[in-house]
Parts: C-alpha cells; structure tokens; sequence
C-alpha cells in the first residue's frame, strides 16, 4: 500500500484522451501541489483542447507539462519515468469498432507501449534500489471491464478468467496482464483498474452516448446495434478518475481493482433516456446490424475497492442530463472532433449498416428521469453513494 505525497510528481499517459484528461483536471484543481506531466500522441483518441482549463489556469499550468510522444518509443518514455514519483497509464486505442476495423494500432499502444512503459519503471527500481533515488515509481495500468468478455450472469470477480472478445478487449488484457508479470518476475509497483463503461464530458463522439447525443441535436439517425439489448454498467467519469486516484495512493502493490458503475442497463433504455431529454423523437433510432463479437452484458463486483474505501458520487441519471447539457454547451468541440477523417471512419462504420434501414418500430421505451441503480453487485455502493 502506498499514500502517495500530495506534492508527487505524476506521469499520466494518455492525459489527453477522455478519462485521463478529466483526472489530470481533478488532480490539478485540488491544489494540492502535485505535479503533472502528460505524454499523448494526440491520435483521434487523444485532444489537446480536453487539458485547456488546466493551461488557462496559472496555479495549475505551472504544475503541468504537455509532451507530445508515443508511449511505445523507449526515447520519449525514459527520462519522463526518471522524473516521476508515479506513472498512471491511460494510452489506449479505446473504440471497439475501430479495433475491429484496424486492430495493429491497438496492439502498440496497448501491448508494446505496455511493455516500454515497465522496461522504464524497472530501471528506475534498479536505480532506487541502488540509492540513486529515494524510491521506485508506482505504476497504475488503467484496464476494462471488457477482458471479462461477455457475462450472461453473475459478476465478475478481479481473480476471474479474463476472455476478451475484441482486439481492444484482448490488448488490454494483454498489457495488464503484462503489467502483473512485472510485479511478481521483477518486484515492480505495480496496481491495476478495471473501469466499467464510462461516460461523461469530453467523451469522442464515436461513443454510444456522445453519437447519439450529436447525432440526436443534427436530427440525425442513431445506429443502435442489433436489438439494443447489451446491457452495460454505466460509470460518470469523473467518479472513474477518482477512483484510479484512490487505488493509485491506497492499493495494495500486484492487485486488481474492478471499479464498477453499479448501474446496469440496455443500450436501447440508455437512448430512450437520452432522446426523452433532448425532446428528440424516437424515430431517429435505426436497429443496424450488430458488431461481430458484440458483448451481451458486462458486470462486475466492486466489493473489493469498497473495502478500500471508495464508492460513486453520480447517480446515472444526474451525470447523463450532466452529459448532455455539456454537449449542448460545448457544440464547437464535438464538431471539432467530427472534422478529419469522421467522415471517412462514420461511412465505413455505419453507411452500409444504415442504408437498408427503416426507423425503429414500436413504442419508445419509457424513459425514467431518475432510474433506480439495477442488478448492483454485492459490496457495491449505491450509484449515488458518497465516497
């Protein structure tokens, strides 16, 4: 176990994608006197305009720096590592479509750059246990729910069997899995998370929620896979970041940690809520065919962290009119981040599937403004529980 010093030197992978981008935010307001450094590629994944709050702020871009790297080049990662008290790694190809469609990316980031990433750390350990510095550094792998596979029931366990079902799934099993090895060959730090579905602002709108959101305020056709049906554990995302946090200065060095949402739903009750929100009609919603290897359900039991002493904030329902409202108010970003190739990736991805659809049949699904959490797995707080 490890209490992190609130004045630590942080390196965050990633800190410019989604989930990475709000924790280097929420670490930064607290003011604490941490100090962070990010090192993304900015692929699509990845948004220098997600850290500009960080930059605009003068207390917080003193303690914040921003290079532009590959995790996978051993050059770039080195002296980074050499100056970090801890490494928080979330590089990752993240969208399942995309690792369906171009899997080799995927593989890099998520196995190759795994592996310079602990190549790095272990010669920092070398390094302190020669007394060359105080300490090793800490490395945190942020992983998915997704290397479970699909669990028709039940909730997984962090000592389950990991079957991933996608290239993203099984790149991510692979780094982590990785990672582990470091621990018990080398003696690394080393902790890992496994985050549910998470959602929130700043999510790439390739995204379930943020497509659907966009997509809903243009009038525009939503492709629901198949029959709608997938139930995922919804998690906000800063409620995600905070529990990385937690894990990061109170895990037990070689563990697991699964951080759930304790919010299961279908996909096509998510969009119901959505497009009931937005006042959209639910004609918009077009049943397409299905993603090869699409996951029926994912649930996980959180009962291990909770003993750590965390639970989430934000009941589903507040953090998705919270999303929304975001997007609503921030339509230069997400038209931004549909510019490049979105049209290129949209048309392979989805024009076909669509071409040959009519508008959903039936009733609209009843949207509840305020859903009870469901199925929550034992030991896992209420979605709208206090930390």
């Amino acid at each position: 176990m490890i209490e992190t010093a609130p004045t630590a030197r942080l390196l965050v992978t990633g800190g410019a994608g989604f989930i990475g981008s709000c924790y280097v935010r929420d670490v930064l307001a607290r003011r604490d006197g941490t100090r962070i450094t990010v090192l993304d590629k900015l692929t699509y994944a990845g948004n220098r305009a997600n850290l500009a709050a960080v930059e605009a702020d003068a207390e917080q871009a003193a303690r914040f720096a921003f290079v532009r790297g590959d995790i996978a080049d051993p050059e770039a990662v080195g002296p980074l590592v050499g100056d970090a008290d801890a490494v928080v790694n979330f590089a990752a190809e993240s969208h399942v479509d995309r690792s369906i469609l171009d899997p080799a990316a995927f593989l890099r980031t998520g196995i190759d750059g795994v592996h310079v990433l602990l190549e790095a750390v272990r010669r920092e350990a070398e390094r302190a246990s020669s007394g060359v510095r105080a300490r090793p550094p800490r490395l945190l792998q942020v992983s998915t729910d997704e290397v479970y596979g699909s669990v028709e029931e039940g909730f997984s366990l962090e000592g389950d069997a990991l079957a991933p079902r996608s290239p993203y799934a099984a790149a991510k099993a692979a780094g982590e899995l990785l990672a582990r090895s470091y621990h018990v060959t080398y003696g690394l730090d080393v902790v890992v998370t496994r985050g549910s579905n998470t959602y929130g602002p700043y999510h790439h709108p390739e995204k379930l929620i943020p497509l659907f959101v966009t997509n809903a305020l243009d009038d525009r056709p939503l492709p629901l896979y198949g029959d709608g049906m997938q139930v995922r554990d919804w998690l906000y995302v800063a409620d995600h970041a905070a529990a990385v946090d937690h894990v990061l200065r109170r895990g037990v060095s070689g563990e697991v940690y699964n951080v759930p949402g304790s919010h299961h739903v279908p996909n096509r009750d998510v969009v119901a809520q959505l497009l009931a929100y937005l006042g959209k009609p639910w004609s918009l919603v077009r049943f397409v065919e299905d993603r090869p290897g699409h996951d029926r359900r994912y649930a996980m039991d959180g009962a291990k962290l909770a003993q750590l002493g965390w639970s989430n904030r934000v009941a589903f329902a507040d953090g998705l009119a919270a999303t929304i409202d975001w997007f609503r108010a921030n339509e230069a970003w997400w038209r931004t981040a549909r510019s490049g190739d979105w049209d290129a990736y949209y048309e392979r991805q989805y024009a076909g599937r669509l071409a040959n659809t009519d508008a959903a049949a039936g009733a609209q699904p009843v949207a509840e403004p305020v859903a009870a959490p469901v199925d929550v797995a034992p030991g896992s707080a209420p979605a709208d529980a206090g930390a």
